[in-house]
């Protein structure tokens, strides 16, 4: 799964490599701690115009009455994502990218404290996930949402989690986004073994209060 990531690449710089307009309301970065039900940056596409724009990270199906009316959805499995009734429409007509420099995956072990990983592109680049979105609304509060896309782990993520996020590379970007025609169902599968970098980091980042680069940064302990 992905429940939590960090974005450190300016605004312009991400204006840059989508090519997108951005919205006047992005949420600030660097962030290191990207939560759930924050705004988060995501890059949208009408008409072959991308757009850089805030959405909430946790979508909610049109039928909830508040947004915290069911289970909050902040993954949407690629296995039955074109079956579920809150995400099959999303999934035809409503797809996003999802930009981070990196995520954080616990490895769970009986009896212990869960264990962080900071989860990279093995080449330095920016990590992009493939997402859906949906506007909602209920009375005067309205809300435009996200889920991220997952799939099965690589051998290589398997020992930490069993999920991985549906990263997509940039030569994937159009056809996730709906502007190379059909196909985006073909990209969801994960990365490569060899695609991504793992860092052992510290348990402050347990805490979704943490904030700071030193979340990051590589740790031996126990």
């Amino acid at each position: 799964m992905c429940g939590r990531m960090a974005l450190t690449l300016p605004h312009d710089a991400m204006v840059h490599v989508f090519g997108a307009t951005p919205a006047n309301d992005l949420p600030e970065t660097p962030n290191y701690n990207i939560c759930p039900t924050t705004q988060i940056h995501t890059v949208t596409s009408d008409e072959g115009q991308r757009r850089l724009r805030p959405m909430r990270w946790g979508f909610i199906p049109h039928w909830y009455k508040k947004p915290s009316g069911g289970p909050l959805l902040i993954n949407a499995r690629s296995e039955t994502i074109a079956e579920k009734p809150a995400f099959k429409a999303a999934c035809r007509a409503r797809r996003c990218l999802v930009p981070a420099s990196g995520f954080y995956e616990w490895k769970r072990v009986e009896g212990e404290t869960p264990k962080p990983w900071w989860v990279t592109r093995a080449d330095g680049e920016i990590m992009v996930f493939a997402a859906i979105w949906q506007d909602w609304s209920a009375g005067d509060e309205s809300l435009t949402t996200c889920a991220i896309v997952t799939t099965a782990a690589n051998d290589a993520m398997a020992p930490i989690h069993h999920r991985l996020p549906v990263i997509l590379t940039p030569d994937q970007w159009a056809l996730w986004l709906g502007e190379d025609g059909k196909g985006a169902a073909t990209l969801m599968k994960s990365a490569p073994e060899d695609a991504l970098s793992f860092t052992r980091v510290r348990t402050a980042v347990n805490s979704n209060r943490a904030s700071g680069p030193e979340l990051i940064e590589p740790w031996e302990g126990d």
